[in-house]
C-alpha cells in the first residue's frame, strides 16, 4: 500500500470495506462505522464509490466516467483525484502502486 496521500492516474484504489452506504435523492452519504462520521459523496461520487467496489486503475475509473459524463478530460482527472485524495485523507479507501 502507499504511505503518502497523493494520488496518481497509475495507481489502483479500492473501497475500504465496512461502511454503510445509503442512496438518498439520487446521492449517496455513508457512515464510516469505524470512525462515526457521515460523509455525503454526492451524485457523481457515488458513482465513484461504486466503481471502486473492486480494485481499478484511476485512469480507468476516469476513462469510465468520461463515457458517461459529458466533461473535459484534464478536468476529469483532476476533479476525480481531488475526490480520490479526500477518500484516502479519511481512510476510505486503499491505495496501490501499479506493477
Amino acid at each position: 500500500m502507499v504511505d503518502n496521500k497523493a494520488i496518481s492516474l497509475n495507481q489502483i484504489v479500492a473501497q475500504v470495506k465496512g461502511n454503510i452506504v445509503s442512496d438518498m435523492g439520487g446521492e449517496k452519504v455513508m457512515l464510516s462505522v469505524e470512525k462515526g462520521k457521515y460523509f455525503n459523496l454526492g451524485e457523481v461520487g457515488g458513482e465513484i464509490w461504486n466503481l471502486i467496489g473492486e480494485k481499478i486503475v484511476v485512469s480507468e475509473l476516469v476513462i469510465t466516467l468520461l463515457t458517461k459524463y459529458n466533461v473535459d478530460q484534464s478536468a476529469c482527472e483532476e476533479h476525480v483525484i481531488s475526490f480520490l485524495e479526500s477518500l484516502y485523507k479519511e481512510d476510505l479507501i486503499e491505495v496501490y502502486t501499479a506493477k
